[in-house]
């Protein structure tokens, strides 16, 4: 029997994305952000999370630098534990988080290693999802080495 690998199912653009549940520590509605002067594009600003100083990152233009991610009050914030950012506290703006599902192994399609290593990417889920209007029936969804991805920001900053 296959194991099952529980995940965060979200939404950036018109594709999906997931990350372990096991760093993601909360989701909280988008909240005002403080921009930083002359920070990364893709770091947004930071935000006051119940006294905790929070760094938030654009995922969307992290993953693809040349989209115009526009903040809206509409998108959520998956904050992240500590331990996901070497100790550091961080929050991911992502359009709509969908759900915490659970994945059978066999439904993950592990990418090449030259692939994934450059991506960050663990590998792709393949989700069954009922047929309906226009659906093919399956999802292909990304899942996001976050841990990799933010380590990578640090080693180039």
């Amino acid at each position: 029997m296959a194991a099952l690998i529980d995940v965060v199912e979200f939404e950036i653009g018109n594709s999906l994305y997931a990350l372990d549940i096991g760093v993601a520590r909360e989701i909280v509605e988008m909240i005002p952000i403080t921009p930083i002067p002359r920070s990364s594009p893709y770091l947004a600003g930071i935000i006051n999370l119940r006294g905790e100083i929070t760094n938030i990152i654009n995922l969307a233009l992290l993953l693809d630098p040349a989209s115009a991610a526009e903040i809206s009050d509409d998108q959520k914030i998956i904050v992240l534990v500590p331990d996901a950012a070497a100790g550091s506290n961080v929050g991911v703006i992502v359009d709509e988080v969908h759900s915490v599902i659970k994945v059978s192994e066999e439904d993950i399609e592990v990418m090449d290693d030259s692939i994934s290593h450059m991506a960050c990417i663990k590998g792709v889920i393949k989700l069954s999802r009922g047929e309906g209007a226009g659906q093919t029936g399956r999802d292909l969804v990304l899942w996001i080495d976050i841990v990799k991805l933010l380590g990578d920001l640090v080693a180039h900053d």
